[in-house]
């Protein structure tokens, strides 16, 4: 080996040190696949519990509330069941590149994660407070605000994650425009886009490698 080449090979090692400690690379694209598939689990029972809703006597649908209690229980439980998955492949991911989990990069996409999150779900409970038949905006405004949050905390991971942020954003701005469809779009992005996006990166970082 030349001496050139053998200061291009300790270049390229020096770019992949400091891309390791500037990015958080242990995000596994089977997190994105089983976070897709749980959220449509839980878009299906929500679509059955809403149409068992609709189907109801309207003197009775007034007064019961259980509908809006079997929502909120899916909806946890989707979030739970999802982010134990992605922590369980994340792991995964950490300890099949001998990586840390746990680390400043790591910090600074959480918390670039989070501020986008909370904000968005305060305005949700924001506007349920004051405007009670606001429903119809919850699911775009899920999507506008996790897009928004994904392009945030994209400066910290794999840059594939802005280009799932953006058309989370997209998707939901579309949304506002056919209220009453917010199921089906919150299936679309939650759903179909983390499918997608999980393949990609699967096959791009982790099948090759």
């Amino acid at each position: 080996m030349s001496n050139q080449e053998e200061q291009l090979s300790a270049l390229n090692d020096i770019r992949k040190m400091m891309d390791r400690s500037s990015r958080f690379i242990s995000l596994s694209g089977l997190s994105g696949v089983f976070a897709g598939i749980t959220a449509l689990g839980g878009a299906y029972f929500a679509d059955r519990e809403l149409r068992a809703y609709a189907n109801r006597d309207l003197e009775t649908a007034y007064f019961d509330m259980s509908a809006e209690f079997n929502l909120i229980k899916i909806a946890i439980l989707v979030l739970i069941i999802a982010l134990l998955g992605g922590m369980l492949f994340t792991y995964r991911q950490s300890k099949k590149k001998n990586l840390p989990i746990w680390d400043k990069t790591a910090k600074n996409l959480l918390i670039n994660l989070a501020i986008p999150l909370i904000a968005g779900g305060l305005f949700i409970i924001a506007l349920l407070m004051v405007h009670s038949n606001a429903y119809g905006l919850i699911a775009p405004s899920c999507l506008v605000f996790y897009g928004l949050a994904l392009v945030n905390a994209s400066k910290y991971t794999y840059s594939d994650i802005r280009f799932l942020g953006i058309c989370e954003i997209i998707l939901g701005l579309i949304a506002m425009f056919y209220i009453g469809y917010g199921l089906y779009f919150w299936a679309i992005g939650f759903g179909i886009l983390h499918i997608l996006y999980g393949l990609v990166m699967y096959f791009k970082y982790e099948r090759a490698k």
